[in-house]
């Protein structure tokens, strides 16, 4: 080998580089467990809520050292950015999709237009977007088209207006327009990345990733290590519609008596006999209007749809007060047309919202705002030109500053609600934060605060999103993962122990099998994986969980690579070379398999990294990360530790031990007699597994389905049929409830309001698990701590994932397209490799056998095993994996068929048959260690990876079957044929010829 010394030099660099960007990952983990221990030792576990407690004070030791010098080159501030990027499933946290609404960015471009063609052409992109891939711009045009008769995108009443009069005007025609309109709302995109990277920057987390997906107007953000859900889920999809409104004085008589009429009305137009009694806090209600007189409600004894749920009058500017569970349906008897109707001339364009209720209040008031025709606020927020987050009279608050155009407009709404005797409502996303009056006079200068019972944590975020400015559309959270931290640590510690269980088979069996050579195997298969880390710390890639089961997977590949190079080395020294001449002759010959088959493998990972998110990207990364490192260390450190072995006197080095020297030697099994035999046992899967298929079907997750699903975890053991005919008659029928791992586990799954986005949707979903489970619950738990799973014994949900409809089908095509583009991509490249359309074939012809078997046996055990195999994501890389391997195998086996068949000649088949032979100890070896490898994850590796194991060894089995029987029988059959036609069999008989590649 040329250049030892330069790829001694490289590996050396390689390695020490790769400790040098893990060093701080350990010390940002040596100084964290310093902090937990310090945590530990200040409170006990006696105390209330000490969990909460000690994560406080966790934080504030990590913050009081951040800066402090460690090892005299980093710090723990510095370390924690550079360390190694753990995903949610290791971590905890929240991962979330939002859409940015392309259609209210048309709506702003149109400036709010009446337009009927234009409103009829959105509504027609709504419809189509249900069953379409187009974006929602293109599909605007295209219904835009077919009703705009002799309108144009350029009229004065659509795009032609004020606002993009720089740049359309009324002589465009509109295929002049349509280029214009998509890159302002690419520009609108890019805006609301900037302003959510700005939120998330001062959201506080470390390592947060942003990204968009294309041109969709999607925005993938993981934030690892979140604790506070409900806040960063906030923070994300707020709007920042910050607005000023005048309030109607509460004790207007006009708006009293339009309450009255209201709840006459709704008698007639709801059935009051299903008007429940209400369930009210009696006790807070009657502190909190203990002042309000209520003679004038003469109505006791009475069924009234409005007054039962709704009380008039509260101690502010406020019109009444409810419980906050029934302000959605309040709010909606509110915008009935009918009810609309009622409202006095001087009154019709009241606009009704509730405030934000403080953390912990069961209740919320209602304010009526002076609004007009457009629905426009006095003072929007974009005048705002600085905001801060303060203590004002020693409580949180938020202070703003105005530009000149808003500090005159607020000197005057200052001064109309002083003159009024009314409030100013101060509204962030369509909620009253807080309403105070004007005690004197006329406020000049722009400068305001927002008070209200605030938390240090709400001012923080508020004062972030008014700084970063607001979105220009709304985000609708259409995708979201949420992993507790006590899950993450649980994913680590499993997926640790199946890892080092793997590696420690791996070594042990290179050792018992080829002696000294698997020790240098096992050096450069331990470098490997330090490269491997250090590589993904470098790229700041995330390591997950199934990225780990993709290093694993690269053990296995890697093992492949020195076992072939160790198989051919024997085969030469058996030939009577010397040692040397055996081990170059060896790597030479071997080259060519390892590069084929870590070529096909390597392209059905760049396939499942473009058509895959989140976990399954970084499954993807790994392996790509992992075929590189892996043929590096192989082909070259591999060789360099064993020319430097033998190259030494008196040493030997046989790559083998007695216990394995004449295993698989002399073998000569007629693998294209039993050929027929295998078409027809394979004929018979292939159909039970279409029958299955076709008759059972598979079951789906929620990432092609749609819908929500909870990991929620007991201290008991729990009846799923029970809990789930409990949950039918909350959510409706089709809610799925399972044992998941142990039996005090669930995974809940469920359609209900599957359609309607929203934190508000997820909050009552999450409020309904809570009050339907409580009796499996143990005493004293809250709701607060249901939801995010905590606890020493981690008890309440531990996981939730939700994906609306529109992504669900976007996620299923892409795994259909990636299956089919990774068949494509390989069928092109084993043709260009092999210069024959036969070879393709019957690679083909293996692979859709393979993935086949595997559908059939989740199709017909689906409901069977004990653990979940739901067809999702993780499945999907599953059975690319098993493609990828499967082909590795096949490529393995047709480079020796070429190579063999050029030595000798087609002979009828007989050199096919000894090509198989020959590569039957490489093709066994490495199936079995790569299927102990595999099931070390199975069992060790935790419940969420069970199912994409249990298809991986189904695929290795099957795939490693094929590539004898299926893959080499069509293959043969396909080209016998073709070469008997075209003098192939004589031209091929010459061991000199070389026809067949």
């Amino acid at each position: 080998m040329q250049n030892k010394g330069l790829i001694k030099l490289f590996a050396l660099l390689f390695g020490l580089v790769s400790i040098y960007q893990l060093s701080y990952t350990f010390i940002g983990g040596k100084v964290e467990d310093e902090a937990k221990s310090y945590a530990e030792s200040r409170i006990s576990d006696a105390e209330d809520n000490y969990i909460s407690k000690r994560e406080a004070l966790e934080a504030s030791y990590l913050d009081s050292i951040g800066d402090n010098s460690i090892l005299g080159f980093t710090n723990y501030n510095e370390a924690k950015k550079k360390e190694l990027n753990k995903g949610l499933d290791l971590k905890g946290g929240i991962n979330v999709t939002l859409q940015i609404s392309v259609k209210d960015i048309l709506k702003g471009l149109a400036n709010n237009t009446k337009s009927p063609i234009f409103n009829k052409a959105l509504a027609d992109a709504d419809a189509a977007s249900k069953d379409s891939d187009d974006t929602y711009v293109e599909l605007f045009f295209n219904a835009f088209e077919k009703i705009k008769g002799n309108t144009k995108l350029a009229s004065p009443d659509i795009f032609a207006n004020k606002g993009l009069s720089g740049e359309v005007n009324f002589q465009m025609s509109d295929d002049q327009v349509k280029p214009i309109i998509r890159r302002k709302i690419d520009e609108s995109i890019v805006s609301a990345f900037e302003v959510l990277r700005e939120r998330i920057d001062g959201f506080g987390v470390t390592q947060p990733n942003i990204q968009r997906e294309g041109n969709s107007g999607r925005i993938l953000v993981e934030l690892p290590g979140a604790r506070d859900i409900a806040r960063a889920q906030g923070l994300l999809s707020s709007t920042a519609q910050l607005e000023f409104w005048e309030t109607y004085e509460p004790n207007n008589p006009e708006l009293q008596g339009f309450f009255f009429q209201t709840n006459e009305k709704l008698k007639s137009l709801i059935d009051v006999a299903d008007v429940k009694e209400p369930i009210k806090k009696e006790s807070e209600l009657d502190s909190l209007l203990s002042d309000v007189s209520a003679d004038s409600l003469d109505i006791a004894g009475q069924v009234n749809p409005l007054f039962d749920k709704f009380q008039l009058g509260a101690p502010s500017y406020a019109v009444g007060v409810a419980a906050i569970q029934d302000t959605a349906e309040i709010g909606a008897y509110l915008r009935m047309k009918e009810v609309r109707r009622l409202l006095p001339a001087n009154l019709q364009f009241v606009k009704f919202l509730w405030e934000r209720p403080s953390e912990g209040s069961e209740i919320a008031e209602l304010y009526a705002l002076k609004s007009n025709r457009d629905n426009t606020p006095r003072i929007s927020g974009d005048v705002v030109s600085d905001a801060r987050d303060e203590f004002v009279n020693g409580k949180p608050a938020v202070t703003m500053s105005m530009n000149t155009k808003g500090a005159k407009e607020w000197e005057k709404l200052t001064g109309d609600a002083y003159t009024n005797r009314t409030g100013i409502a101060i509204v962030l996303d369509n909620k009253v934060y807080t309403a105070p009056g004007v005690s004197s006079g006329p406020i000049s200068g722009g400068r305001s605060e927002i008070t209200g019972t605030f938390t240090v944590n709400e001012t923080k975020d508020i004062s972030n999103v008014l700084r970063a400015g607001k979105l220009p559309a709304s985000a609708e959270i259409i995708q979201s993962e949420v992993v507790g931290p006590s899950l993450g640590q649980e994913a680590i510690d499993s997926g640790f122990t199946s890892f080092m269980i793997a590696m420690a088979i791996v070594l042990v069996w290179m050792i018992f099998y080829y002696g000294k050579a698997g020790g240098f195997a096992d050096i450069a298969l331990l470098l490997n994986i330090l490269l491997i880390f250090g590589v993904l710390t470098s790229l700041s890639a995330v390591l997950t969980l199934p990225g780990i089961a993709g290093i694993v997977l690269t053990i296995g590949m890697s093992v492949d690579a020195n076992v072939l190079i160790f198989e051919r080395i024997k085969e030469e020294l058996a030939k009577g070379k010397g040692k040397s001449l055996a081990v170059a002759d060896g790597f030479s010959n071997a080259l060519s398999s390892i590069l084929d088959a870590n070529i096909t493998t390597g392209l059905t990972a760049i396939i499942l990294f473009i058509f895959g998110s989140g976990p399954i990207k970084g499954f993807a990364t790994t392996l790509l990360i992992g075929i590189l490192t892996s043929l590096f260390t192989a082909i070259f450190i591999t060789r360099l530790l064993v020319d430097w072995y033998v190259e030494g006197q008196g040493r030997s080095l046989d790559f083998s031990t007695g216990l394995t020297k004449n295993l698989f030697k002399n073998i000569n099994i007629d693998f294209l007699s039993k050929r027929k035999i295998a078409y027809i046992f394979s004929a018979i899967l292939v159909g039970v597994s279409v029958f299955s298929l076709a008759t059972n079907g598979l079951q789906q997750g929620v990432d092609f389905v749609g819908g929500r699903s909870y990991q929620v975890r007991f201290e008991q053991s729990v009846n799923p049929s029970e809990i789930a005919s409990e949950l039918n008659d909350v959510f409706g029928s089709g809610t799925n409830v399972k044992t998941f791992g142990d039996a005090n586990q669930i995974k809940i799954t469920t359609a209900y309001k599957v359609d309607v986005e929203g934190i508000e949707v997820d909050n009552e979903i999450q409020d309904k698990l809570y009050v339907a489970l409580q009796k499996y619950l143990p005493d004293g738990i809250s709701e607060q701590n249901f939801k995010v799973g905590s606890g020493d014994k981690s008890i309440g949900i531990l996981q939730s994932v939700k994906v609306g409809p529109t992504i669900a089908d976007d996620i299923k095509n892409n795994a259909f397209l990636a299956i089919l583009g990774s068949l494509a991509v390989v069928f092109l490249y084993i043709l260009f490799r092999f210069r024959k359309w036969q070879f393709s074939l019957g690679a083909v012809a293996a692979v859709f056998h393979d993935v086949m078997i595997v559908l059939g046996i989740f199709s017909l055990f689906g409901t069977i095993m004990p653990f979940n195999m739901e067809i999702d994501q993780a499945f999907i890389a599953a059975i690319l994996t098993v493609i990828g391997y499967s082909l590795n195998d096949t490529v393995v086996v047709f480079d020796r068929i070429r190579e063999i068949i050029g030595e000798r000649g087609w002979r009828g088949g007989d050199n096919i048959n000894l090509a198989l032979n020959s590569t039957l100890s490489r093709t066994l070896n490495t199936s079995l260690t790569t299927l102990v490898v595999l099931l070390a994850i199975f069992i060790f590796g935790g419940e969420s990876l069970r199912g994409f194991m249990f298809a991986m060894i189904i695929g290795i089995i099957v795939g490693t079957y094929s590539s004898l029987f299926i893959a080499t029988p069509v293959m043969f059959d396909t080209l016998n044929k073709s070469s008997r036609a075209g003098g192939l069999e004589k031209e091929t008989v010459e061991p000199e010829t070389e026809e067949v590649k």
